[in-house]
Parts: structure tokens; sequence; C-alpha cells
């Protein structure tokens, strides 16, 4: 189950696994750090993969992935649905697929490419990119510094970032899967996240962000959307800027969703108990609902 954040993935996902033997499994590359629950959405409902690391831990698809598929096994041979529900979309398809990922760096490539773009500028580093992999170069924006450094590491390791972007949705599940994307209006959906990230300082987000940042927390968990406007601006700025944020990432998930070869979409916008019953009745009768 997948859809843009604040459509609902969580209280769907569990609606759906109080009307079957099922149990969930996380695909979120933040909700698999403790102690920042609030400010990654974390639901008190059990699931798997949730909270998993500490802060401190470097995370990577490439260690998820094993841990998600022992999980989703240990479930199906219980007899018992697996319902993976999140908004990363590698995690997602890491969790369901056999996926050929590209290597990790070693240690202190990424520092190097970094210092690269930083003290050389985007478009340097991007033309370093483009002279050792134009394939790669044409598919990636000199202002997205993430993924420049990231097909720059690649291309030193003899690995290209434009196939496994290519290949992140080909070949085939590890186990029949019914793939459901969750979508509704967007101004609804605006609405929700703002309300949301009110919620969230409401319910003391400030405070758990200071102690996460008082403590040890890699790059990875420090990318966590929000960490840094609520490190820097007062309250009120730091909420309008992450609601601002939160609705350009929904954007993208939007998008990245309806790309999804054979997902079903289906309308967010009603009650969560319709919703579930719709998603449970499509995985018995393996039939489609219409989509949007």
């Amino acid at each position: 189950m997948f859809g843009p954040t604040a459509s609902g993935k969580s209280a769907v996902a569990e609606a759906v696994v109080e009307r079957i033997p099922a149990e969930l499994v996380s695909a979120d590359a933040m909700q698999v750090y403790r102690d920042l629950p609030i400010l990654t959405n974390q639901s008190a409902y059990p699931a798997r993969l949730l909270g998993i690391w500490p802060l401190a831990h470097e995370a990577s698809v490439g260690e998820y992935a094993p841990l998600a598929h022992a999980a989703i096994d240990e479930i199906l041979a219980s007899g018992r649905t697996a319902v993976v529900v999140g908004g990363t979309g590698l995690y997602l398809r890491a969790a369901l697929a056999e996926l050929d990922l590209p290597p990790a760096p070693g240690p202190g490539v990424r520092e190097r490419w970094e210092k690269l773009y930083d003290e050389g500028g985007a478009g340097a580093a991007h033309e370093r990119l483009a002279a050792i992999d134009p394939v790669a170069a044409e598919s990636v924006h000199p202002n997205d510094r993430r993924r420049v450094v990231r097909a720059l590491e690649l291309a030193e390791m003899g690995a290209s970032l434009a196939p496994a972007h290519g290949r992140l949705w080909a070949g085939e599940t590890r186990h029949p899967t019914v793939v459901v994307g969750l979508d509704l209006p967007t101004e609804v959906l605006d609405r929700r996240i703002a309300e949301r990230t009110r919620a969230m300082f409401a319910a003391g987000v400030q405070e758990e962000v200071k102690r996460a940042l008082a403590g040890p927390i890699s790059t990875t968990a420090r990318k966590t959307m929000g960490i840094d406007e609520i490190a820097a601006l007062p309250p009120d700025e730091a909420c309008a800027a992450i609601v601002m944020r939160t609705r350009r990432y929904a954007a993208y998930q939007r998008k990245w969703m309806r790309r999804v070869p054979g997902i079903v979409i289906v309308d967010a916008d009603r009650p969560v108990g319709e919703i579930a019953d719709d998603i449970v009745a499509l995985a018995r009768t393996r039939k489609r609902l219409p989509r949007l």
C-alpha cells in the first residue's frame, strides 16, 4: 500500500489488518528510526521494521531489504497476509522484490564528492558527472545535490545511477502481490498536511527534535523532513516551512505512484473502514478496482 504523505496509509492499513489475518510491515525510510515518532508520524499500532534502529545508525535500503524479505516470509509462512505499507518508493519496492541494488560507497567517498559539490559548485560537479557518466548526467538536475553526489559515487565504482533508476519497478515481486495506491484531491491532501503539521507541534515535536540533535545522529537520520526547519526557525515559521516542503514531497509521491505498473488507485477521500473493505475485497477476488 502506497500513497502520498497524509493520505491515511497507516490508518487504512491498520483497518485492513483488523479485517483479515494479517500483519503490517513498514516500508518507510525514516520510520525505521526510533526517537522521532512525532516527526516521522509513527503509529502506535504494531508493525514489523518500525523504529528498529537508533538515530546514530546509517540506514540503507540494502540493509533494509533482507530484513523486509525475512519479515514477509515469516508472516506468509504463518498463514497470514503481509500488508506492506509506506511512502518511500524504493523501500516499498525493496520489500516486494529482489532489487539489483547499487553498491554502497566506501569510507570517505561520499564526503569527498559532497566537498566537490559544495566547494566547486553545482555546475562544476554536474560537469564532472557528465564527463564520466553522461547518461546519468542527463537524468539528474545540477541542483539536485543528493542525486548528483550519488551518481558520482556510483560512476567511481563502475556503476551508474541511470540503469538502477530505470530498473526500479522492473521484474516480478517475490510473492503474488496486489499493489494499492491511495489518492485524494490535492486540496484535501493539502489541508490534511497542514492539520497534521500543526498537530505535530502541539504534540511536542520541537522537544523531540531538540533531544535528537543533542545526541549522535547519522547523516541519513539527519535528512528526516522537518529537522532543519525546527532546529533553525521559530515555531510558526518552522510549521509553515514544513507544510510547504511536505506538499511538494506529496506531489512528487503522487507522480511516482501513478508510474508503478499494475497499481490500483483507490479513492482515499472517504471513511477509513470503507477504503479497507474495498482493498480486502480486491485482494480476495484479485479483480481490479477502477482507476481514478
